[in-house]
């Protein structure tokens, strides 16, 4: 089973526990991993882009000029298409749907794959406690006893008040509770500290052949 090592709030290495393969010691298919993250970045797209068409835009009720005798082409409106104001044809439209299904099975493979990358590399880090009453300089003290330079996130069983207090002025660090753990958060972490009793809950729940 591998192992991930233990460390206190003063960030001395206190020890190492055992933690389940099936989990944080899982082979990474990173095509896999690919395929959820595109996922996950279009059900969170929304279609913002929106042009008008030529029966939206404003203006153009009155025909510019006759049909026929002044030997220029015949028009119907200054809002058609070719006209500068006019309207767009084959833009992007408002209602355009981005979302694309992901399979629980596979969202939950891509998760403990992205878990069992950071125990494969020393990045996920186990510690008894973050020693946080709320204050920011308490979680920069913490970090700056580990080599982390970039994105950290904070894993514990629930999202505790002191410590998103703590954080929620440093960009790079965030705080997730063990049940809502995001993949998007966790690849893009640099490394990862969670407790063990969150460690536990990640076992409980996504440990087996379940479909979290």
């Amino acid at each position: 089973m591998p192992k991930v090592k233990v460390y206190n709030a003063q960030g001395n290495q206190t020890g190492e526990k055992e933690v389940s393969a099936e989990v944080f010691g899982v082979a990474v298919k990173p095509t896999l991993v690919h395929e959820v993250v595109v996922g996950l970045r279009s059900n969170a797209r929304g279609p913002w882009a929106h042009t008008k068409t030529k029966g939206e835009v404003r203006g153009g009720g009155k025909k510019p000029w006759k049909q026929k005798g002044t030997g220029r082409a015949r028009q119907g409106s200054i809002r058609s298409p070719q006209w500068i104001g006019g309207g767009i044809v084959f833009g992007p439209r408002n209602e355009r749907n981005y979302s694309k299904k992901i399979n629980r099975k596979v969202k939950r493979l891509a998760l403990v794959m992205s878990l069992s990358d950071k125990v494969a590399n020393d990045r996920l880090m186990l510690v008894e406690s973050f020693g946080v009453n709320g204050k920011t300089k308490e979680i920069v003290s913490f970090l700056g006893k580990f080599p982390v330079k970039g994105k950290v996130v904070l894993v514990m069983p629930t999202r505790e008040a002191a410590v998103v207090r703590a954080v929620r002025n440093l960009e790079q660090v965030r705080v997730s509770g063990a049940g809502n753990l995001s993949l998007l958060d966790i690849l893009a972490a640099e490394a990862v500290f969670a407790t063990p009793e969150a460690v536990s809950q990640l076992e409980t729940r996504y440990g087996g052949n379940k479909n979290a």
